[in-house]
């Protein structure tokens, strides 16, 4: 999945804009707001191409567009490249190696690192260890001051999605690199179209493997929580 350069930073753009203001992005905004150097005729083209390609969707008869899941998945895939080979967050890896010196059990352990991970990414974590089939979650009430939560029928499916994400977690069709993340349809226990999820494989000392994830809205913050799980998944090998 390739795009011209410059309808690239075009979409990048409109997607972090989105994610902190969770409002549709018109050419205007990105025009007054982003410095583009481009005409306002040349961004609404852009803008239309971008649309007309799927990675756009412009929402009632607002002027704005909002990504789809094709737009995400394409900012995503460029993230997730970056991270693999990525350096580890010096920040993050003193709070994970402080967390094992105040801990006695690899339980305690997965618990403190699932309550920083909900802290860190200002969002929901789900921490799952195997062999005990138990689940561990932190940060609802922070995931819920989203405004996409105003509404009650989002919240409940977002409660619904999460027990089946803990039910389920085994079918998931992990890949082979450290970082797995699902956008809206591309969730395989059900087509919860909203929302989001960062998700790795660890392995605890006592080699106890365990699932990290960060679960939200669609529109959560994949440039500050792919990096935040990579970091975290290879501070726990490195200590294991």
């Amino acid at each position: 999945m390739t795009l011209e350069k410059r309808r690239s930073e075009i979409l990048n753009k409109i997607i972090k804009e989105y994610i902190v203001h969770a409002e549709p992005i018109s050419s205007d905004y990105l025009k007054r707001k982003c410095r583009i150097d481009l005409s306002s005729a040349t961004l609404r083209s852009e803008m239309l191409k971008l649309t007309e390609e799927g990675y756009l969707c412009q929402p009632h008869t607002s002027a704005g567009r909002v990504p789809t899941d094709k737009g995400y998945r394409y900012f995503v895939d460029s993230l997730v490249q970056k991270e693999i080979g990525g350096l580890i967050d010096e920040k993050i890896k003193e709070e994970v190696k402080g967390i094992k010196k105040e801990v006695k059990d690899y339980l305690a352990y997965l618990k403190e690192v699932n309550r920083f991970l909900a802290s860190f990414s200002s969002g929901f974590s789900v921490s799952y260890l195997v062999e005990e089939k138990l689940c561990l979650r932190e940060g609802l009430g922070k995931t819920f001051e989203n405004p996409e939560f105003s509404d009650v029928e989002y919240a409940r499916n977002f409660l619904s999605m999460i027990e089946l994400f803990e039910e389920n977690i085994n079918k998931f069709n992990f890949v082979n690199s450290s970082i797995n993340v699902y956008i809206g349809s591309e969730i395989p226990i059900r087509k919860f179209s909203d929302f989001g999820i960062v998700v790795s494989k660890c392995v605890l000392f006592e080699d106890k493997e365990a699932f990290i994830a960060i679960v939200g809205p669609k529109r959560m913050d994949y440039n500050k929580n792919i990096p935040l799980i990579n970091s975290i998944v290879k501070i726990l090998k490195e200590q294991t």
